[in-house]
């Protein structure tokens, strides 16, 4: 087998940093592209999968590569789109994708997330929705007003979308967050004791 498909698949998942989510036309704001998006989602996915216990690792970080790959040829539709746009082949996007290439059997990792059956597919889905909590959390702390808006909806998913104890302790404790703590922890002022003299 030839490296020729293996490439044409990877400037394609390249082609991910210019496809921006969805409801971004309608938050009018800038957010994470469907890439950016997926790398959090994997790290999210493997914080949940370990809060919750009893999940494949190694499948939960397939899965959560897998979870947007076909939105290079489908892109990301909006909560708005979605209610119009029916049909939508993400099967095949995948199907296509994948075909003649070493990865082919991320095609059945692909149907797998999809089916929301196992385990870890419960997760990565998990991972999927509270990564826009998170991102509602950055674009308050830029002062946003759109993250006020969004609480009835964001309610919604916590109580009726979210398919783990962990997803919903996750939510739970994103809610008091602050997105900043992390950098202003580390601030030099407060470990470096003769820092600036």
């Amino acid at each position: 087998m030839s490296f020729h498909r293996d490439i044409e698949l990877l400037y394609e998942i390249g082609t991910l940093r210019n496809v921006p989510r969805g409801w971004r036309q309608h938050l009018g704001v800038d957010c994470a592209s469907d890439l950016e998006h997926t790398l959090r989602v994997v790290y999210l996915a493997l914080i949940l999968a370990r809060h919750e216990g009893g999940a494949d690792e190694s499948k939960i970080m397939k899965m959560a590569l897998v979870h947007d790959i076909p939105e290079t040829r489908v892109s990301d539709h909006s909560y708005v789109q979605k209610v119009y746009v029916t049909n939508i082949d993400e099967d095949g996007a995948a199907r296509d994708m994948f075909q003649d290439t070493i990865l082919g059997d991320y095609l059945d990792v692909f149907r797998e997330y999809e089916k929301r059956e196992c385990l870890e597919a419960k997760i990565v889905k998990d991972a999927d929705n509270l990564d826009i909590e998170l991102e509602l959390k950055e674009l308050e702390e830029k002062g946003s007003k759109i993250p006020e808006k969004f609480k009835p909806f964001r309610l919604k998913v916590r109580h009726e979308k979210l398919y783990t104890q962990a997803a919903k302790d996750f939510w739970d404790a994103c809610q008091d967050s602050d997105p900043s703590s992390w950098h202003l922890t580390m601030n030099k002022w407060l470990k470096v004791p003769d820092a600036g003299k």
